[in-house]
């Protein structure tokens, strides 16, 4: 009896790990490539607080000051060197 449970858990553990081992196929949905332009939304921010977003212009609610529009981080090209 031990030797049936034995063989029993032996199976069931190698057919977990060979199915853990398969990689997922990828469904139509998934592979489907879109080609939407992505907008950037203009947002708004306070000079002192840039916490603060809007996305619309007008005062900052903490200190009255005109938001400004805020621009995107620049992205940074090459290599650091140290």
């Amino acid at each position: 009896m031990k030797k049936l449970v034995f063989v029993a858990f032996a199976m069931l553990f190698s057919g977990i790990s060979l199915f853990a081992q398969t990689p997922a196929k990828p469904t139509k949905q998934a592979t489907v490539k879109t080609k939407k332009a992505v907008v950037p939304k203009v947002q708004y921010t306070c000079t002192m607080h840039p916490e603060v977003l809007s996305d619309k212009p007008g005062k900052c609610p903490k200190c009255g000051m005109t938001l400004v529009k805020r621009e995107a981080p620049k992205k940074q090209t090459g290599k650091m060197k140290m």
